[in-house]
């Protein structure tokens, strides 16, 4: 499977700033607001559409010192180990993972993705003191409590050593 935050992936800023915010995010992470979205396509593709949610006092320059949500509604059907998959290999483009970690990581995300069709979102929602929470469509699937898993997975969006720097920029807004 090819690189979907690779050289030929494109970003493009697409939803408005009155976007209604995920119902999970209510509960999870109160006062949410967008702070930036992107569409990412793939060979032209449409793949998904990526929201980041965060609080009023949000800084871009403390990103993982604060709670986060990042929200992606796709636009076509893909299978919960294919995204897993390529989460290991765009994680593995920030820093040497362990065979354990990874294995350990794929099962996790397996379960906590599903397998996913057009219109559905899948929501992460970061959390300082070192866990992921993943929702499907509003629903819970699977907590990862591990800072280190939860750092790198937000980091293929969001770190400076993504392979989509544009993408970024337009989820940070900066």
């Amino acid at each position: 499977m090819a690189s979907w935050l690779g050289p030929m992936a494109r970003a493009q800023a697409n939803a408005p700033r009155d976007t209604p915010t995920p119902p999970e995010l209510t509960q999870h992470l109160p006062q949410a607001r967008l702070q930036g979205s992107s569409r990412f396509r793939y060979y032209g593709f449409h793949v998904y559409d990526a929201q980041l949610w965060v609080l009023p006092a949000f800084d871009a320059a403390k990103l993982f010192n604060q709670p986060f949500a990042l929200s992606l509604i796709y636009a076509r059907s893909l299978k919960a180990r294919d995204i897993a998959e390529r989460s290991i290999e765009e994680m593995r483009r920030q820093t040497t993972l362990s065979e354990a970690d990874a294995q350990r990581w794929l099962q996790a995300m397996t379960a906590a993705f599903a397998d996913v069709r057009e219109g559905d979102r899948l929501t992460g929602l970061y959390q300082v003191e070192g866990a992921a929470s993943f929702f499907l469509n509003g629903q819970a699937t699977q907590a990862i409590k591990d800072k280190r898993f939860a750092t790198l997975f937000f980091g293929i969006w969001l770190s400076g050593a993504t392979s989509a720097p544009a993408f970024r920029r337009d989820l940070l807004g900066v």
